[in-house]
């Protein structure tokens, strides 16, 4: 499976941003896809989840109130839709894909095989 992440770019504080996860592969909608971030001088951190199937989501704290997750399996797409973008949001996002992933697992991305190249994400104030 190969993942291209789009959607990145510049936004006003307040804003909105939607990002997208696009996969190759039959097995895509197998997998569990979720959006990890790296803000400058820190590590990558979980943002959301989703899994195969039932579609569950996950959220990091730092998103959940301002977020959603979904995907569009007869695109082969996972979707963030982020509001109420603040500066510390800026971010090059990153999606990544499992599968057989338990849902202890979905925040930590040592877990996960497969990763798109990640689109940044600046939050203007």
């Amino acid at each position: 499976v190969q993942l291209q992440a789009s959607g990145g770019g510049l936004v006003q504080a307040g804003g909105s941003r939607r990002l997208s996860c696009v996969g190759s592969g039959r097995a895509f909608n197998a997998y569990t896809v979720a959006w990890f971030r790296q803000i400058p001088g820190k590590e990558r951190e979980f943002t959301a989840a989703i899994s195969h199937g039932i579609g569950k989501t996950y959220y990091s704290d730092a998103v959940k109130e301002r977020s959603i997750i979904f995907r569009d399996n007869n695109k082969n797409t996972v979707y963030l839709q982020m509001d109420s973008l603040q500066p510390e949001d800026t971010a090059v996002y990153y999606c990544a894909g499992a599968s057989f992933l338990e849902e202890r697992s979905v925040s930590t991305e040592r877990y996960y095989n497969f990763w798109g190249q990640g689109t940044l994400v600046t939050v203007s104030s």
